[in-house]
């Protein structure tokens, strides 16, 4: 059963009121208000058993999950060897997720590769099939653009075919993170990948989720790909990161659903700016992002000091130059 009800003119609240069956036959009445309040973005659940089976960890997990998704657990989340003392709390617990054996898997693989032993199979299907429900419309997405630093002297340096190897480890291990936080992979374009995440019913979630999705990404080239990169006389690589929000409108280059589709719009332009003046592993967010950010992660993040003479995006809001917060 749904409840809507109004407490004032920012805030909106539902209920979601009603018996659910878990496994084992387990009977749960379960009571959701999310409050969809701009100061907050908080959304909150509680949980009422009517059995005595509290400690199935079927059902910590389940909530764990949900707090983590939700962000109610007011802790910020990347995939972390470090995070291994604190598994009894996170999700990426040995219960669920066992990190070592994840950058094991990922290190078995890229060494494989290094070795011709295995072929990526990198493709912007998934995000292609989106947009082909959302062709000649406009879509409010987050846009990131994330670019491999030093590309250039690499290419002036290194054998086309390392360089080639390099290009595609860096594009595949990063569209294998921003998928599995349900982001969708737009193009390549030469050393970037860029990459789009759908504003769903709660924008302060999907912006929280872009700003793990980069820590993660920054987190795979530095305790992922490196070491084998190491190890095998490949440079050391870093990744710069931009972020905004917007609307964009959906082109389709082409009458039959093959032809290529991809986002036009002023965010998709200022992410690539924001990636640019960005720093090697760090991730930029435009005004857009930043205000919706989760206050205890825009602590982490400090205005990027910019001159007229090299930024000229404005705010549609009040005109002004547009803000760029850095970590």
């Amino acid at each position: 059963m749904f409840i809507l009800y109004k407490t004032n003119k920012l805030s909106i609240h539902i209920l979601i009121i009603g018996p659910f069956m878990k496994e084992g036959k387990e009977k749960v009445n379960v009571k959701k208000k999310i409050d969809l309040d701009r100061g907050s973005g908080k959304v909150i659940e509680d949980r009422q058993h009517q059995t005595t089976e509290t400690n199935n960890p079927i059902n910590v997990v389940e909530k764990t999950i949900t707090e983590r998704m939700m962000g109610t657990d007011n802790k910020i989340h990347s995939y972390n060897e470090d995070d291994q003392s604190n598994s009894s709390s996170s999700i990426w617990s040995k219960d669920i997720f066992d990190l070592h054996t994840l950058f094991k898997q990922r290190k078995d693989r890229l060494w494989n590769v290094l070795h011709e032993r295995y072929k990526y199979n990198t493709s912007i299907i998934r995000g292609q099939k989106f947009l082909l429900n959302h062709v000649d419309s406009k879509l409010s997405l987050i846009v990131m653009y994330a670019d491999l630093v030093g590309s250039t002297k690499m290419s002036m340096q290194l054998p086309v075919e390392k360089m080639a190897t390099i290009i595609k480890v860096f594009s595949h291990e990063l569209s294998s993170v921003i998928e599995s936080y349900n982001g969708f992979v737009l193009k390549y374009v030469g050393d970037a990948v860029i990459a789009f995440f759908p504003i769903g019913f709660n924008k302060y979630l999907v912006c929280d989720k872009s700003f793990q999705c980069a820590k993660s990404m920054i987190n795979v080239v530095e305790n992922g790909i490196n070491p084998i990169f190491e190890k095998d006389d490949y440079p050391k690589l870093s990744v710069k990161i931009g972020i905004d929000e917007g609307e964009n409108a959906v082109i389709q280059y082409g009458f039959d659903k093959s032809a290529p589709i991809d986002l036009i719009g002023y965010p998709m332009n200022v992410a690539a700016k924001i990636t640019s003046l960005t720093g090697p592993n760090k991730v930029s967010f435009g005004n857009n992002v930043y205000k919706l950010l989760h206050p205890s992660i825009q602590t982490k993040f400090h205005r990027m000091p910019l001159e007229q003479k090299e930024w000229k995006y404005i705010d549609h809001e009040d005109n002004s130059l547009y803000k760029v917060y850095t970590i």
